[in-house]
């Protein structure tokens, strides 16, 4: 049996060890940063001298329910490795290969702005990059790890931009099941198919393939609202294991949409916040049926003073719309609810 000077001296080994883990961690994602593309279109997204063709093995894609952000108007791009596809047989958590390349295009008043990068690399791990587009919409070049704040863009709020930096990317991508977002048996539903004749999607559940997945709600206003829920909040409440430490789940799942959706109702409605709103001590439910005013969740999201927002990141306005499908879902569904639709 180790005595307690055993134990001690493993544990300083342990520790003495904990620098160089962390320095081969910094050098390895220096060695990513260093092997980054200058220009977007060396990533692989434009076919070979080109900047607006497409190649030709990107596939568009988009989600049912997208993120808001900022009204920006935004295209997506998936590109498989040759040979490569998505191994589906988890729903909620699709595997993909080494090589996988996506992006995400954002644009004002009809202009690109930004375009995000993520690549899997080699060994398995995620990189992520952001492109600044120059005033011509000619060409897109690498942006500062740390980010950068843009002025002067129109058609954006104040006509101020900020592209994010890589640890912020990092903060919301690293909190779902996988670091892609968007890119789902649920968010996909519609494609399905055609991913899976095309050899691109493999190993999904054929129950699936027949009849594509859904959100499990009464009616076509709470499916609304628990998507929107789920693309904007879904990626760091969840119970993916890798999420924040809350029990608000808005994740849906489309392996078991029915206990997914059950759940998210368990943990709002009358659950009580760990946060108080300054001023008003009364409001301190998450979710109160039939009242949205009292219901903090819909005040967070309403807020966009820094501590109290929500979601914290990627955004600087909130979403008329989306805050009113959440008003109605409360408002209506939750106060008189239903069974799931057949």
């Amino acid at each position: 049996m180790p005595t307690l000077r055993h134990c001690m001296r493993a544990a300083r080994a342990a520790l003495a060890a904990v620098p160089a883990v962390l320095a081969a961690f910094a050098a390895a994602a220096q060695a990513d940063d260093a092997a980054l593309p200058a220009r977007l279109a060396d990533t692989g997204l434009y076919a070979p001298g080109s900047a607006t063709r497409l190649a030709a093995d990107v596939l568009a894609v988009a989600p049912q329910y997208p993120l808001w952000s900022d009204g920006a108007a935004k295209r997506r791009w998936l590109r498989l490795p040759a040979g490569g596809f998505i191994d589906g047989s988890q729903p909620d958590a699709w595997q993909f290969p080494p090589g996988t390349k996506l992006w995400k295009e954002f644009a004002h008043a009809g202009r690109p702005v930004e375009t995000r990068y993520i690549e899997r690399l080699a060994d398995g791990r995620w990189r992520f990059a952001a492109y600044v587009w120059n005033a011509e919409a000619a060409e897109a070049t690498l942006a500062p790890a740390r980010g950068a704040l843009l002025s002067g863009v129109p058609g954006a709020p104040d006509g101020r931009y900020e592209v994010p930096a890589r640890d912020d990317c990092r903060a919301c991508h690293d909190s779902a099941a996988v670091p892609v977002l968007g890119v789902s048996a649920l968010q996909l539903a519609p494609l399905l198919r055609t991913l899976a004749e095309r050899g691109l999607l493999r190993h999904l559940p054929a129950a699936l393939l027949e009849t594509p997945p859904r959100i499990a709600a009464a009616t076509p206003n709470e499916a609304a609202a628990l998507g929107y829920l789920h693309a904007n909040c879904g990626h760091c409440h969840n119970d993916s294991g890798n999420g924040v430490p809350l029990r608000l789940r808005l994740a849906q799942s489309a392996a078991a949409p029915v206990a997914s959706a059950a759940r998210t109702r368990r943990s709002t409605v009358d659950a009580a916040s760990r946060s108080r709103l300054s001023g008003s001590p009364g409001l301190d439910r998450l979710v109160v049926a039939g009242q949205p005013q009292a219901s903090l969740l819909a005040l967070r999201m309403r807020s966009r003073q820094p501590s109290w927002q929500m979601p914290p990141l990627g955004t600087r306005v909130p979403d008329a719309e989306g805050l009113a499908l959440v008003d109605s879902w409360i408002h209506h569904d939750l106060l008189e609810p239903k069974e799931p639709l057949p």
